[in-house]
């Protein structure tokens, strides 16, 4: 196996954080809450999703015309790590990061945050 092949499974191979987050207006506070096997990867798709204008949170998109991207954030809430196994992430996972994202929107919700919709 050559080097750019043994390179290329290693990457295969490496567990990717996974977990929940946040991206947040800082004018009016509001945020979009997610969960995602690919914490790494999924900023850059709502960033290409919202330059675009084609972002499914209408209203986020709006806020983001008119408010620009200086004025969004990206958090991570909360992080796990793939477990040692073929079958992930797989069913359990969503259902973990699902749980994860419920209990983040029903933990910032009460406290007057304002939200775009929830994304998985």
């Amino acid at each position: 196996m050559n080097r750019r092949e043994e390179l290329k499974r290693e990457y295969k191979e490496t567990p990717r954080p996974m977990g929940v987050f946040a991206i947040r207006n800082t004018v009016n506070g509001k945020r979009l809450i997610g969960s995602t096997t690919e914490l790494e990867k999924v900023y850059n798709r709502h960033l290409f999703q919202l330059r675009t204008g084609v972002h499914p949170a209408k209203s986020m998109q709006q806020d983001w015309n008119e408010h620009g991207e200086d004025a969004f954030v990206y958090e991570v809430l909360e992080q796990i790590k793939e477990p040692e196994s073929a079958l992930w992430p797989g069913p359990e996972a969503a259902q973990l990061l699902d749980e994860m994202r419920e209990k983040w929107i029903a933990q910032l919700q009460p406290n007057g945050e304002k939200m775009y919709h929830s994304h998985r």
